[in-house]
């Protein structure tokens, strides 16, 4: 199968590139080599490759500065979905867009399931649900939301609290947020599996939830450092500049209906990437 890969630079395209090229021929672009928010570049590689699946890795995901940068967030993550989408229709091709748990407002009790509705708070939650309309629109388009997501490349939460766990020092994490860790490597096991399943919605996050200061606790002490200098402050006091839900857990029901085995709790995920970063 022939697949292209978007977004090639991040922490998940590094990883699905990896991971596809053991079984797959796999084209991975990067925002220099494709920049998708250009219609006629992207329908002209569409045609010259023809992938048989195209997996849409590529994202504005800093969230606090989607709300200053509006026009692009909307831009990238919506509206260039679009042309992926018409591109991959024109050739049909099928097409995987990673959402997130941020278009649900957070104000739900239990977990978020596939069927609810979306209910972005911020300029990047409603810019995901906004790309997500135009795949789920598609003759073969599947949406995979996902969660708090970290992995062995790029800059991610559980690589910075390793950096500040080695100052030892006082910090301050946020504890009313809760939602589920995912590892991109457990994702990215999903996705694969998915290749052979059908087109739909699907949740997927490593099992089990936390806020995000527990979060922090846990990767220094997994990491064997002094988890009593982490503190717990609200949202309030942290004062981000987008809002984030504030329960977004997220509970993968297709994926059962598919026979696809759910991720492992978040914190075995955690203990094998701290051990693979440190060894």
């Amino acid at each position: 199968m022939d697949i292209l890969v978007t977004g090639a630079n991040g922490q998940l395209g590094k990883e699905m590139k990896r991971e596809l090229s053991l079984s797959h021929s796999v084209i991975a672009l990067s925002k220099t080599e494709l920049d998708i928010t250009e219609r006629e570049k992207v329908e002209k590689l569409m045609r010259e490759i023809k992938p048989n699946l195209i997996i849409h890795c590529a994202a504005f995901t800093a969230v606090d500065l989607c709300e200053i940068s509006q026009k692009k967030a909307l831009e990238v993550n919506g509206l260039a979905t679009s042309y992926l989408t018409d591109a991959a229709d024109k050739i049909g091709a099928r097409m995987f867009y990673i959402s997130s748990d941020y278009v649900f407002d957070g104000k739900k009790k239990s977990p978020y399931v596939e069927e609810d509705d979306p209910n972005p708070q911020s300029i990047y939650g409603l810019s995901k649900w906004l790309g997500e309309q135009f795949v789920l629109r598609m003759e073969k388009g599947t949406v995979i939301r996902t969660s708090w997501l970290y992995g062995h490349d790029g800059r991610n939460f559980v690589k910075t609290m390793l950096q500040l766990a080695k100052q030892n020092r006082e910090i301050k994490v946020v504890n009313d947020q809760i939602g589920s860790p995912t590892y991109v490597n457990d994702l990215v096991e999903i996705i694969l599996e998915l290749i052979n399943k059908k087109n739909g919605i699907y949740h997927v996050n490593n099992s089990g939830s936390c806020s995000w200061y527990e979060f922090a606790h846990a990767i220094f002490k997994e990491a064997g450092y002094n988890p009593d200098v982490v503190f717990p402050i609200s949202t309030d006091d942290y004062g981000a500049a987008a809002p984030r839900p504030s329960y977004s857990v997220l509970t993968s029901n297709y994926l059962q209906n598919e026979n696809v085995k759910v991720p492992r709790h978040w914190q075995a995920a955690l203990s094998e990437f701290i051990r693979k970063e440190t060894t």
